[in-house]
């Protein structure tokens, strides 16, 4: 069966290159790999992700839950929200299994910096005997 593999990129539409670049090299830690007048793309672990500059992109968040969830180490995240929430905005407080901080970036981007995994957010359902979620077992 055909299906897809996982995340392979992620752009993100930007009013201001070099802020967003600023946010997500020097803030987040992301690895600048490739830039041009329009763009760049950024390295996060094994996840890409393209900085497109677009004048037309939205200055404030979008009002839904949709958000991007980057991945970090649990030593490190103490220390990496304390110096992201000197910069960014936040906007939600944690109210998931596993330490997370929810800032937005720049542009409005919401997005959440989380120490758990899939493995961890089930085995927590998995406790929780007054939990209404259903857990599918491969």
């Amino acid at each position: 069966m055909s299906r897809i593999r996982g995340l392979n990129h992620l752009t993100l539409a930007v009013t201001d290159l070099n802020r967003s670049l600023a946010f997500y090299r020097d803030l987040l830690g992301c690895t600048l790999r490739a830039r041009w007048p329009e763009g760049a793309y950024l390295e996060a672990g094994d996840l890409w992700i393209c900085l497109a500059l677009d004048p037309a992109a939205r200055a404030r968040p979008h009002p839904d839950y949709s958000h991007v969830a980057f991945t970090v180490a649990e030593e490190d995240i103490e220390s990496l929200g304390t110096r992201v929430l000197q910069q960014a905005e936040s906007w939600r407080e944690n109210r998931s299994e596993g330490a997370s901080i929810y800032v937005l970036d720049p542009d409005g981007h919401r997005l959440e910096l989380h120490s758990g995994s899939l493995k961890t957010r089930l085995a927590h359902y998995r406790a929780d005997p007054d939990s209404s979620v259903e857990i599918f077992e491969p």
